[in-house]
């Protein structure tokens, strides 16, 4: 069934939303990328599934609010050495859906591919991104964001940037 103008309206605001928020992590602007987040929001990277239960099963990454929080101030410390240098970041995002909206709340996904240039080599990341986003007058917050990497039953370089 053909899309409304307005969900078409809604898709673009919408992918706009996720180009910004993947360019503020490309470009290592953390602080303008956490305020893109809702108070209560959760950032999850699923280990060894994509539905596993986050709150049995380990995960890559599980943080709330406060814990997205901490690891930016951790990050402006300088002494993630990790990260010196920084990693050089391009994310490709495709495939970007609305997979509902209720009027307050969308959930939608994109595919991402992260291209990462670090002194230790080059890595591909590949995975899809589900968000719930809240609407915030004219714009989102992000109340979820999970990423399932398409490889995350093996074992992983270091991630020691925001993916």
């Amino acid at each position: 069934m053909p899309m409304t103008t307005e969900q078409r309206a809604t898709l673009e605001d919408v992918t706009q939303f996720i180009y910004r928020e993947a360019r503020l992590q490309d470009e290592h602007q953390y602080d303008a990328w956490e305020s893109l987040w809702a108070d209560d929001g959760v950032y999850w990277v699923p280990a060894n599934g994509d539905d596993i239960d986050p709150e049995k099963k380990m995960s890559i990454l599980y943080d709330n609010r406060s814990r997205i929080a901490l690891r930016i101030r951790q990050y402006h410390t300088g002494k993630r050495f990790s990260q010196t240098p920084q990693s050089r970041l391009r994310r490709l995002i495709s495939n970007v859906e609305i997979l509902s909206d209720d009027g307050r709340e969308i959930r939608a996904g994109a595919n991402a591919l992260i291209y990462e240039s670090q002194t230790r080599g080059d890595v591909v990341w590949a995975s899809r991104n589900e968000y719930l986003l809240r609407r915030e007058g004219d714009d989102f917050r992000m109340a979820l964001k999970k990423v399932m990497l398409v490889n995350n039953h093996t074992a992983l370089y270091s991630m020691a940037f925001l993916i």
